[in-house]
């Protein structure tokens, strides 16, 4: 396996020396560099250009969400060089708002700052690969975005594509109408049993519209596939 090209933006000292300790002691990472505010970080990036920018959302002179959405704004230059640069989120914050904020910004995975060093090194696998991972602590909170609607007033939150690929991606394999009555459904965490109740349809027709779903959009589950709903902006 190729080995995955990392730069940090963290501005906590013992933090940035723990994962830049950990990273530089396996052979599959190659650390590129480190960065303890955004201004640097994103300089960094340019020079740089990694597989995979380890971002920190609580960064001094700007957010690590505000730097994710600088960086994939310069990403659809048509001449840029940072076209293949991946952003994993690393941060302390599990709220809504965080994440659904991190996603709309064009971030590839998020993770929570304690996650284990195995699993870090399989999100940036799985990022560096193009694919999103999502921390198991707050993968609840993308798939259960709009459950408690009926007791407080819905929040909107405007979702952007990441890359341009989303687009072609959407465009090339359109899904059907009843297809985005499912996704819909999958982002608000219902099950296939409540998909098949409300739509009045089998669960045998909802699994297939699930599998048709996640090959569409090139995901390899639900989650994954709620992710790449809300960033091309698929479902409300």
């Amino acid at each position: 396996m190729s080995k995955i090209n990392v730069v940090l933006i963290e501005d906590h000292d013992l933090t940035r020396v723990g994962i830049r300790t950990a990273l530089a002691q396996r052979e599959e990472i190659v650390y590129k560099g480190e960065a303890a505010n955004a201004a640097q970080g994103l300089e960094l990036i340019r020079q740089q250009c990694p597989d995979v920018a380890i971002i920190d959302i609580g960064l001094p002179d700007m957010d690590g969400i505000e730097l994710t959405r600088a960086l994939k704004s310069e990403q659809r230059e048509e001449d840029s060089t940072l076209r293949d640069v991946k952003v994993l989120i690393l941060t302390l914050q599990d709220s809504e708002e965080a994440v659904l904020a991190a996603f709309a910004a064009g971030a590839d995975s998020y993770c929570m700052k304690d996650i284990s060093f195995d699993l870090l090194l399989e999100a940036l696998k799985v990022t560096r690969d193009g694919s999103s991972w999502i921390d198991p602590a707050i993968a609840r909170v993308v798939l259960a975005r709009t459950r408690g609607a009926e007791t407080s007033p819905k929040r909107t939150v405007e979702i952007e594509a990441a890359d341009p690929e989303y687009e072609q991606m959407v465009e090339a394999y359109p899904l059907t109408e009843r297809e985005l009555e499912v996704l819909q459904l999958i982002v608000e965490g219902a099950s296939n049993a409540l998909i098949a109740e409300r739509l009045y349809i089998t669960v045998g027709t909802v699994k297939t519209h699930v599998r048709n779903i996640l090959n569409k959009l090139c995901a390899d589950d639900r989650t994954q596939a709620a992710v790449r709903a809300l960033r091309a902006g698929l479902v409300a």
